[in-house]
């Protein structure tokens, strides 16, 4: 079992489990979250280039974003959640998050995908009474790795009935992932014989955010990343192609809220590297993370929680 947390108070906010098998659906990663009862109020989600679903089956989840909406139980954020979005209230849950390309997003979500923007909607909103089975099962499962297939299970049945983005839309989406977000638009627009409008146009519209903002948000994922792992603000702004420190902070200040100095300590990306792989077997001060262990103190009755390949 893995087990994450913030350096701030070295207290271990969550117990996290991560699939043994790999996904059927391409462009989807899922961790599982259970509260240790210390998840402090006012708590705040990075933004990253993916759609997220969280499935709550346990306990309770409430949110609010950047407009004062606020929301309880299963709710999905779109990409890269607009701006600062907060969970007001975490009480003992257990949650499934997914993560999914926008790509998949627009699949498994429909024409709404575009529509979120930073918006938090609640499943229920969304897919009505199909959004309380899939938390009603989840909750009757009594292992991790039975909750992650489930999960994999319908969101293959989804993918294959919806709609497929466009493959111009698709390629000029791989190409800003491929390109850590330092790719000038007018050149993905020149390679597909396309103008910037139709580009802007047609990815606006499937993906959620114009390519602009998308490439800079991507951009923006890679650069904190970094910050987290021990690199200085010098180098990240010198790799992540930004103009210099000061563009740099901009960028972490639009996100977040934080300056580059401080976002480091947030609990969400001080776990990514345990939930998500994500930038590697550093903490948020640069310092390897502690080693997993099997302690029973921190093991559900009914399932321990697997650890990540």
């Amino acid at each position: 079992m893995w087990s994450g947390g913030s350096e701030r108070d070295d207290g271990v906010l969550w117990d996290i489990a991560c699939p043994a098998q790999p996904r059927r659906v391409p462009g989807v990663t899922m961790a599982g979250f259970r509260d240790r009862g210390i998840t402090p109020p006012g708590l705040r989600l990075i933004p990253h280039p993916a759609v997220t679903l969280i499935l709550v089956f346990g306990g309770t989840i409430a949110v609010e974003d950047a407009a004062g909406r606020r929301q309880q139980g299963s709710f999905v954020t779109g990409l890269g959640f607009g701006e600062v979005l907060r969970a007001l209230r975490a009480e003992a849950f257990e949650c499934l998050q997914v993560r999914l390309s926008p790509l998949v997003a627009q699949v498994v979500l429909g024409a709404a995908v575009a529509d979120l923007g930073g918006a938090v909607v609640t499943l229920d909103d969304l897919w009505g009474r199909e959004a309380a089975r899939i938390s009603e099962h989840l909750g009757d499962l009594s292992s991790w790795e039975d909750r992650f297939a489930l999960t994999d299970a319908w969101l293959a049945r989804r993918c294959a009935a919806g709609s497929q983005v466009a493959p111009e839309v698709a390629w000029a989406w791989h190409g800003i992932v491929a390109g850590r977000g330092m790719v000038r638009i007018e050149h993905l627009a020149a390679e597909l014989g396309w103008s910037r409008k139709r580009l802007w146009s047609r990815f606006h519209s499937q993906i959620g955010l114009p390519p602009k903002r998308a490439a800079k948000l991507v951009r923006f994922d890679h650069a904190v990343h970094s910050l987290v792992a021990g690199q200085d603000a010098a180098g990240v702004a010198a790799d992540g192609g930004y103009t210099d420190q000061s563009h740099l902070h901009r960028d972490v200040v639009a996100f977040t809220g934080l300056t580059p100095a401080t976002v480091v300590n947030e609990p969400f990306l001080a776990v990514d590297d345990i939930a998500w792989g994500w930038p590697g077997p550093r903490n948020s001060r640069g310092r390897p993370y502690r080693t997993p262990h099997q302690s029973p103190r921190h093991a559900h009755p009914r399932q321990p929680l697997a650890p990540h390949d």
